[in-house]
C-alpha cells in the first residue's frame, strides 16, 4: 500500500522554493527601480542599490536548493517503497 501526500501537505523543499520566489521577486522589483533612473533622466541610485539587484540570483539559488531537496526526498521515498 502506497501513501501519497495530499496536495495541501508541505513536502521537503517547498518552503525553500517559496522563500526563493519571494527573494527573487524582491530582487526583480529592485532591478526595475534601479533601472528606472536611466530611462527617466534623473540621478542614478547609489551603488548599494545595485547590490540589492543581486537578490534575483540569490532567490534563484534558494529555489534551486528547494527543488534539489524535494527531488532527494522523492528518491528516498521511492527506494524505501521498493525495498519494503
Amino acid at each position: 500500500m502506497t501513501v501519497t501526500p495530499h496536495s495541501d501537505e508541505a513536502r521537503p523543499g517547498d518552503g525553500l522554493v517559496r522563500a526563493g520566489g519571494i527573494v527573487f521577486i524582491a530582487g526583480a522589483v529592485a532591478t526595475l527601480a534601479t533601472m528606472a533612473p536611466l530611462f527617466l533622466d534623473i540621478d542614478p541610485f547609489p551603488s548599494y542599490a545595485w547590490a540589492v539587484c543581486m537578490l534575483m540570483g540569490v532567490g534563484f539559488a534558494i529555489s534551486a536548493a528547494g527543488v534539489l531537496r524535494s527531488a532527494a526526498a522523492q528518491r528516498r521515498a521511492a527506494r524505501a517503497s521498493q525495498g519494503a
